[in-house]
């Protein structure tokens, strides 16, 4: 029995020293964490230094000039992998792509309309006698007849056989010649003879282009031809519509080859020239393209085959 009492007193006596050592920690986890936030500026400044560079274990942001060169080593070995990876996808990419010929056009839709001169929201106003609501539509005119002056057109390009495809058969990448399309058929709205292209008379020229499509074939043997209507109003609100050279794209300005090889090709245009709109008047105009596989009716594309403008003469 003495010795079992003795063997309680000393398992008594231990678990206290180790309650006391329990209560004694975190009075010294308080007192270090008191210790660090003694630290002044100074020493934190001076950890950091040390931390830039050591110079007792020669060491730069903790690592050793052995290790900067491994890790350096191994990030330049992933980024030359990355780099030749991708260069190998795109010449990959590049090696099945024609740059000459679309790879595909079973889905290309049927050509679009633009109209010059370009303008704000497709409004456009302007008074014959204020000729500073119009200079600019004429300047553009212009600008973008440059290249349909005759003497360009009679240097650079063919005179080709109307009515018929110009078809140059040929490797991808061989050039092609280009029709003529010369600026002094487009008469009164060439602005040779009138270069104010009718505004000064309140009789507007508006050129029609269509967009350019590889290969396309338009109107499939039959020229596509161009008319326009009034909507929602009057039909004698808008007049007479005169257009030059004619109101059909010639097919001898087709099939269109590409850039890189239809170098000097210029997209054949048709001017329409408004002469009895009525004044005053918002004339809410449509102008379409007509002829086989032609899409005009597009709910989303409302420039496909066809392009709506207003034209308000003050």
């Amino acid at each position: 029995m003495a010795t079992t009492a003795g063997e309680q007193a000393n398992y008594l006596q231990s678990a206290d020293s180790m309650s006391d050592g329990r209560q004694h920690h975190p009075e010294e986890a308080g007192e270090k964490k008191q210790e660090e936030q003694k630290k002044s500026w100074g020493e934190w400044l001076q950890d950091l230094k040390i931390f830039i560079w050591n110079p007792e274990k020669k060491e730069v942001l903790g690592r050793d000039k052995k290790s900067w060169a491994l890790i350096l080593l191994f990030y330049f070995i992933l980024y030359c992998f990355l780099a030749g990876l991708f260069a190998l996808c795109i010449y990959g990419l590049l090696a099945t792509i024609s740059p000459y010929v679309p790879t595909y056009r079973d889905r290309v839709f049927p050509p679009g309309l633009t109209i010059r001169p370009q303008f704000n929201a497709l409004y456009f106003s302007f008074n014959p006698s204020d000729r500073s609501t119009w200079s600019s539509h004429a300047e553009s005119l212009n600008t973008f007849l440059e290249d349909y002056n005759d003497e360009i057109q009679q240097e650079k390009n063919l005179e080709c056989t109307p009515g018929k495809y110009f078809f140059q058969p040929g490797e991808d990448h061989e050039e092609r010649k280009a029709c003529q399309f010369r600026r002094s058929l487009l008469k009164n709205c060439s602005g040779i003879e009138d270069p104010t292209f009718g505004f000064a008379q309140g009789k507007p020229c508006i050129l029609l282009k269509m967009n350019r499509i590889v290969g396309y074939q338009a109107g499939s043997g039959i020229p596509i031809y161009v008319t326009c209507e009034i909507l929602k109003a009057d039909a004698s609100y808008l007049g007479p519509v005169n257009f030059y050279p004619s109101d059909k794209f010639d097919l001898m300005y087709y099939p269109y080859y590409g850039k890189l090889t239809h170098v000097n090709y210029t997209s054949p245009l048709i001017a329409m020239q408004f002469t009895e709109v009525k004044n005053n008047q918002d004339i809410n105009i449509q102008c379409k393209i007509n002829g086989k596989d032609i899409i005009s009716d597009h709910d989303k594309d409302r420039f496909l085959g066809r392009v709506a403008f207003t034209l308000h003469i003050g």
